[in-house]
């Protein structure tokens, strides 16, 4: 593999020189963005780990991975941060002090020598790469390198051709690409049991090397951030019920489902939909609503910097995703007491969720089998306390997430480096065995 590698780039090949180089991004902004130091500058035998990930646009992934940064430092890690591109309204949130390397390339499959040279240079002790794309760049470089850093890919969405019918076809040669590369991934986390289920059945991953570490949700901020007032008429003095859904305006969050359902509702029941987010469908679900004549009863009301104020104050929470790689606004919900709906759509709502045990759970697209779930909600209100649900909220913990890949990276640092195809039919760790360390 690393010969067909080799000869793959052979025509390409150039060999950059990243350095400590990063490039300015803002003038207000770059004083926070540090550049990097050789991993022999960290205190001898401290484990050093660079986290990979596009940029620092306000997404869901890039957030994780600064968190998990942060968390990693405060347990004695060295962490570097390794970007696509040092850009994006996230770098504010940069730890205090933590090297950046900018890769600074146009598209993400340049990045394979730059890293290869990164890890040449630079030699952590475990590089984690973050979203398909860039778990590919890194696998590559890794194979290039044949360096001893340990590599840890994570994946955060589904492979499934369920989830890939509504992105880049790109994104449907994944599993292909895993598989071939499978022998430089020392380790593979995914975020939710059916996205490891996938990296083990349709990418052929060892299923001795996945392993489920849920994403970090709920921080020591999170009560305070809830507690912000909300700014919305309809959450003030109320005559009828409210509830609240967050999410980008696309395909995959099927907000299409959620307004029919929600007019069904409304032929008996008196209620009303606040949709927090934006994105390329607003003009159609607008046009959908009016339609459905149900459009004095929605709300589009944007991005809003906080949605945990309006999940707070709302009566319920909905979501009606066909695909979701975790789901952290259902765990949002949850830590703000606020009962939820969900379509139990791959893979992280049921995981959250404890199969319906904390919450609803519908099939996918059915707006008949959503609607009556607007009124079972507070017809079985009994069963979800708010203390109950803040409780499970707090298993997807800044602290329980950090600790799972504390364990996870000093285990691989620990571990002989295995370069030839391992056995893969052995069961692989579950979520629990990861959290308590048992990982080998």
């Amino acid at each position: 593999m690393g010969l067909l590698l080799r000869r793959g780039f052979a025509r390409t090949r150039q060999w950059f020189s990243v350095g400590g180089r990063v490039k300015a991004v803002d003038s207000d902004v770059t004083d926070q963005i540090q550049p990097a130091r050789r991993s022999s500058q960290a205190v001898a035998g401290q484990l050093s780990v660079a986290i990979y990930f596009h940029d620092f646009s306000p997404g869901g992934v890039e957030r994780q991975c600064l968190v998990l940064a942060r968390e990693l430092i405060e347990r004695g890690i060295d962490v570097t941060i390794v970007v696509h591109q040092a850009r994006g309204e996230l770098i504010p949130l940069l730890p205090q002090g933590v090297p950046v390397v900018n890769l600074d390339g146009r598209r993400t499959l340049q990045d394979v020598l730059r890293l290869r040279r990164y890890l040449l240079d630079r030699r952590p002790g475990v590089f984690m790469a973050n979203v398909d794309h860039n778990n590919i760049a890194a696998s590559m470089a890794h194979a290039l390198a044949g360096s001893a850093t340990r590599l840890v890919i994570c994946q955060h969405n589904p492979l499934s051709s369920g989830y890939h019918a509504t992105v880049n076809w790109k994104h449907r040669v994944v599993p292909w690409f895993y598989a071939a590369l499978s022998r430089y991934i020392d380790h593979a986390v995914a975020v939710s049991e059916g996205i490891a289920d996938e990296l083990v059945n349709q990418a052929r991953l060892p299923a001795t090397k996945v392993s489920t570490i849920c994403n970090a949700v709920i921080g020591d901020d999170f009560a305070a951030l809830a507690d912000e007032p909300v700014q919305h008429p309809w959450l003030a003095g109320r005559d009828r019920p409210v509830f609240v859904t967050a999410g980008r305006l696309v395909e995959m969050k099927d907000q299409r489902t959620m307004l029919r359902a929600f007019a069904l509702h409304l032929q008996a029941h008196p209620a009303r939909l606040i949709i927090l987010g934006t994105g390329p469908m607003l003009d159609e679900l607008q046009a959908l609503t009016a339609s459905l004549g149900i459009a004095e009863h929605v709300d589009f009301a944007g991005f809003v910097r906080n949605p945990l104020p309006y999940m707070r104050a709302a009566d319920a929470f909905v979501l009606s995703s066909r695909s979701e790689g975790f789901g952290n606004v259902l765990v949002e919900a949850m830590g703000c007491g606020t009962p939820v709906i969900s379509t139990d759509c791959p893979y992280g709502p049921s995981d959250i969720l404890g199969q319906g045990r904390y919450g609803i759970l519908v099939p996918m697209q059915d707006p008949e089998a959503l609607a009556p779930a607007f009124s079972r909600i507070f017809q079985e209100a009994d069963r979800w306390p708010k203390e109950a649900l803040r409780a499970r909220a707090a298993a997807f913990s800044y602290q329980a997430c950090a600790d799972a890949y504390w364990r996870l990276f000093q285990s691989l640092a620990q571990s002989p480096v295995e370069r030839h195809r391992p056995d893969t039919t052995a069961p692989r760790p579950r979520v629990d065995e990861v959290a308590s360390g048992t990982v080998e």
